[in-house]
C-alpha cells in the first residue's frame, strides 16, 4: 500500500519507519528541511532505541524516502497519515490545532482521487467531525478516520510493531477494512483492532493518558501523606499494587510526569470539558496537575534540607536531564525544571544525561553539563538523582562518594539501591521514605 507520513517529529518518524517494515511504499513529509534531510541520510533526529536500524533497513529497502511537499505526498499515497503536534496553546490550557488545520486542509486541497486521511496526532473530542466536514467540502472524494497513537518513548518502535491495540474512528466500512488491510500484519498476530465512530477513537487516547496521570499523581498524594507521618511510600505501593484490581505499574512515587503528552494532554482535556460545559466531570485533572508539579517544588526542598537549608556557594550534581530515561526528549522535564530552580537560588548545578545533554544545553544554556557521571559529581555537595536511566543504577556508589565533596544523595526517583548507597558512606534521601 502507498502511503503518506505528514510530520516526522517523534510519532511520525518512527511511523513511517515502522509501516515501510513491514512492507509498506511510504513518503514521510515535513516542512523542516533539515530533518528531512537527516532522515533521508537514515539519522533519525532524535534518540530512540530501535529506530537507527529500522531507518538502516528501509533505506537498504528502498520503501522509505521523505520530502517536504504536500502535492507530492497527495500524488503518491493512497493513505496519509496526519502526525503533526498539537501542543498547548499559548495563554491557555487547551490544545493548538493550527498544524493539524494546515495540513488537512493543505493536503486536501490536492487530492483528486479516491483517499483516506487518517489522524494520529492527539486532538480534542470534535476535532475529527469538523475537519471531516472540511474534507467534503475540498475534497468529495477523500474520506477522514481517526487512528490514535499509543506510543512511549523508549519503546515506541515495539509499540508500533505489536502495539496492545489498534483503535480506528470510521465514517464507513470502507475506511474500517482499508485499515484493517493496512495493520494486516498486527491483526494477523492477534492484536485486538477496534473500529469506532471518531468521537470515541478521539477519546481513547486523552481518556487513557488520564488515567495513566491520575494513577501517578495519586501514588504521589500517598507519597505526600507518607512524608507526614514517616510511613514508606515504596512499601506503600508495592502493597496496593499487589491487589489485582489495581495493579503495580504506574505506582512509583517520585518527581512525576513530563514530557510533550501527558501534560499538556490533561490541560487540553479539561479545556475541552469546559468548552461542554463538563468542567465539572473533569475538574479532578486540574488537581492531579497541580499534584505532579507540586513534587517538583518538594524535590528542591528536600535537596535544600538536605544541604542545611540552602544552596548558596554549593554545588548540586544532577544525574538526568531527559523527562524519562531512554529519550533526548526534555519537554517539560521535572528533571531540568528542579536544576533550573535550585540554580535560581544560587546553587551551582551541573547535569549529566548521555543522551539528553545537547538537547538540554540548548535549552538551558547556564546550567553546567559533564559527559560522564563522575565529572558531574566533582566536588559536589549533593548529588540528586532525577531520571531513572539503567546507567545510574549501575554506578559504583564508593567510587562516587570518593569524588565528591560530601556524599549526600536525594533518589527523587525510588529507583537507586538505599542499602547499597548507604553502606558506601552516603547520606540518602528518597522521595516518600523516612529519612534514615
Amino acid at each position: 500500500m502507498r502511503i503518506t507520513v505528514i510530520g516526522t517529529g517523534y510519532l511520525g518518524a518512527v511511523h513511517a519507519a515502522c509501516m515501510a517494515d513491514i512492507g509498506h511504499e511510504v513518503l514521510g513529509v515535513d516542512v523542516d528541511e533539515a530533518k528531512i534531510a537527516a532522515l533521508a541520510e537514515g539519522r533519525p533526529p532524535f534518540f530512540e532505541p530501535g529506530l537507527p536500524d529500522l531507518l538502516a533497513r528501509t533505506h537498504e529497502r528502498g520503501n522509505l524516502r521523505f520530502g517536504t511537499s504536500l502535492q507530492e505526498a497527495a500524488e503518491f499515497g493512497d493513505v496519509h497519515f496526519v502526525c503533526v503536534g498539537t501542543p498547548q496553546r499559548k495563554g491557555s490550557y487547551a490544545a493548538d490545532l493550527k498544524y493539524v488545520d494546515a495540513v488537512v486542509e493543505g493536503l486536501a486541497r490536492h487530492l483528486d482521487r479516491p483517499s483516506l486521511i487518517v489522524g494520529k496526532s492527539t486532538v480534542p473530542v470534535g476535532t475529527a467531525a469538523r475537519l471531516a466536514a472540511r474534507i467534503a467540502e475540498l475534497s468529495p472524494q477523500a474520506e477522514l478516520a481517526w487512528n490514535p497513537e499509543f506510543l512511549r518513548e523508549g519503546t515506541a518502535v515495539l509499540d508500533t510493531l505489536e502495539p496492545d491495540r489498534l483503535v480506528v474512528g470510521v465514517q464507513s466500512p470502507h475506511a474500517a477494512e482499508v485499515l484493517r488491510e493496512l495493520y494486516g500484519r498486527m491483526v494477523e498476530a492477534g492484536t485486538p483492532f477496534l473500529v469506532t465512530d471518531l468521537a470515541t477513537a478521539e477519546l481513547v487516547k486523552v481518556s487513557a493518558n488520564s488515567f495513566l496521570a491520575t494513577k501517578i499523581s495519586f501514588i504521589n498524594a500517598m507519597a505526600e501523606v507518607c512524608e507526614a507521618t514517616g510511613a514508606d511510600v515504596v512499601q506503600l505501593a508495592h502493597a496496593i499494587g499487589l491487589d489485582a484490581r489495581i495493579g503495580p505499574k504506574f505506582l512509583a512515587a517520585g518527581l512525576g510526569f513530563g514530557g510533550g503528552c501527558l501534560p499538556k494532554d490533561i490541560r487540553a482535556f479539561y479545556a475541552r470539558g469546559e468548552e461542554l460545559g463538563l468542567g465539572r466531570s473533569l475538574a479532578f485533572l486540574r488537581e492531579v496537575d497541580e499534584i505532579n508539579m507540586r513534587r517538583r517544588q518538594r524535590t528542591v526542598e528536600v535537596a535544600r534540607e538536605l544541604l542545611g537549608g540552602s544552596f548558596l556557594g554549593r554545588k548540586v550534581a544532577v544525574l538526568g536531564a531527559a523527562f524519562k530515561p531512554d529519550s533526548d526528549d526534555i519537554r517539560d522535564s521535572p528533571a531540568l525544571n528542579v536544576a533550573a530552580a535550585i540554580q535560581l537560588q544560587g546553587g551551582h548545578v551541573c547535569v549529566h544525561d548521555e543522551q539528553a545533554v545537547d538537547n538540554a544545553r540548548a535549552a538551558f544554556p547556564t546550567l553546567d553539563y559533564a559527559l560522564e557521571p563522575a565529572k558531574a559529581c566533582e566536588g559536589a555537595d549533593a548529588v540528586l538523582h532525577l531520571t531513572e536511566w539503567q546507567q545510574y543504577r549501575e554506578l559504583d556508589p564508593a567510587a562516587l562518594a570518593a569524588v565528591t565533596n560530601t556524599p549526600r544523595l536525594l533518589d527523587a526517583r525510588n529507583t537507586l539501591d538505599r542499602e547499597k548507597w548507604q553502606a558506601a558512606g552516603w547520606t540518602v534521601r528518597a522521595l516518600g521514605r523516612p529519612a534514615v
